[in-house]
Order: structure tokens, then sequence, then C-alpha cells
């Protein structure tokens, strides 16, 4: 995205000298974000369908494997990664422990995932997220992997990496622009407040950078968005990989 008076510039139309901006009216009308709104509303779903059942507490995201106590509903023994339940890897990222969780992690992922599907494209998007999703699951088996852990908010921190990558790609400071003061205000918050996945929020912060730059710094050159995308793939799986290794050595 570049800077606008008002919205961002695709990249595509800057480059061709052809300005599309992208605004609150353009996004909800123009450029729907489908990508976004499917996420917000499995995010939903699944809360819903599991919030206050007993019957779904082993979804919650117990990588080591362990007995946890889940506030109302007492202490349970749960399986984890360790014990072969690698789905954990990705149906962490779409459980939340309440309802301000939830409300708090889809606000976020509406304002980034909204401007960002609408400049990088559905497809990029949906691979950025997906891949930092994946890298924070490896943050959490390398930092904090005996601990009960769930929300989007890995993969939603892969995304304000994706955004800083392609500020930088197109040559905007990101502390002109704001994007780092927000990077610092969020990293404040997750080294500050008690009970939050620092390894989560790390692990997909750099899974959704390492996604931008191949994308938007890696990705003029090559001038293949195949390879590009394939290579984020690459990421994901190799973060899932290490995540099962991980979970193996501190089983």
């Amino acid at each position: 995205m570049s800077q606008a008076s008002v919205g961002f510039h695709c990249p595509e139309c800057s480059n061709k000298g052809k300005q599309r901006v992208y605004t609150a009216s353009t996004i909800l009308n123009g450029s729907r974000p489908i990508v976004t709104q499917v996420l917000i509303a499995v995010n939903v779903i699944i809360y819903f369908v599991t919030a206050g059942n007993n019957r779904f507490v082993n979804q919650y995201d117990l990588f080591g494997g362990q007995s946890v106590a889940i506030p109302g509903r007492g202490v349970f023994t749960a399986n984890g990664v360790a014990q072969g339940e690698w789905y954990r890897l990705i149906t962490g990222g779409f459980l939340h422990a309440n309802v301000l969780h939830l409300g708090m992690n889809m606000f976020a992922l509406w304002i980034l995932g909204s401007q960002l599907e609408a400049a990088v494209g559905r497809v990029q998007f949906g691979v950025v997220y997906g891949t930092s999703l994946l890298a924070g699951s490896l943050g959490v088996m390398l930092l904090s992997p005996h601990e009960a852990t769930v929300g989007a908010s890995g993969a939603i921190f892969g995304l304000l990496g994706l955004a800083i990558a392609l500020q930088r790609s197109l040559g905007i400071n990101i502390w002109q622009s704001g994007l780092g003061g927000l990077l610092l205000l969020n990293l404040a918050f997750t080294f500050g407040i008690p009970g939050i996945s620092i390894g989560g929020h790390l692990g997909g912060l750099a899974g959704g950078l390492l996604c931008g730059i191949i994308l938007h710094e890696l990705g003029p050159r090559i001038r293949n968005d195949t390879v590009t995308i394939g290579l984020c793939v690459a990421l994901g799986v190799v973060c899932f990989g290490a995540s099962l290794a991980a979970a193996s050595a501190f089983a």
C-alpha cells in the first residue's frame, strides 16, 4: 500500500500510474474482503459452538498435554501435539477464551484484513494468514509449550508484519505512516499484560513479515507470483514440521 490523502493505493495500480484509492466505502462496496469476512465468521461460529460445552474442552490448544484449569469448567486433562493431536497447531488459531477475547481479535482482523486483502489480493492474503497462524504455533511450541494457548492473534500479528513489509517495499516510512507506533503499542501489550502468548504473537509477526518480504521485495525480482506464493506455503509447512519436532522434544 502507498500513502494517499485518503485510504491506500494498491501496488499494481501505482506501478501502472493508474491510481486506485481504497477507502472504507470502496472496501465495503467495490472490493469486498471475502476472505476476511469468512475468517471472522468461522471464528465466531466456532466460539459459540464450543463455548460453555465441556465436551469441547479438549479443543483447547494445550500443546504439551497436561492437566489444566479452565475458568468456570474445572480441571481437565487434555492431550496435546506431543500426544499425536497435530491438528491443535491449526485449531488453536480459531478458538477463543471468552467473548471479549473474540471481539478484540475479530475487530483487529477486520481493520487489518479489509485493507490488506484489497491491497494484495485474496490469494496472497489467505496464504499469509495461514502461514502466520502456523508460525505463531511454532512460537508457542518454542516459548511456552506446556501452556493452554488459543486465539487468532498470532495470525493477526502476521498481518501486521505483512503491512510493514508492504509499506517498506513501497518506500513508505512505517514511523511516519503510524504503523511503527501501532507495532510498538501491540508489543507493549504483548510483554506487559499477563496471560498473553508472547511466542504466538512474535511467531506470527515473524511469519507475516517474512511472507511480506518474499511477496513484495523478492517478488518483483522473480516476477512469478506462483513461485513467491509457493515459497510462503513452504514456509508454513516448515513451521508446521518444526512445531511437531518441538512437541516431541518437549514432551
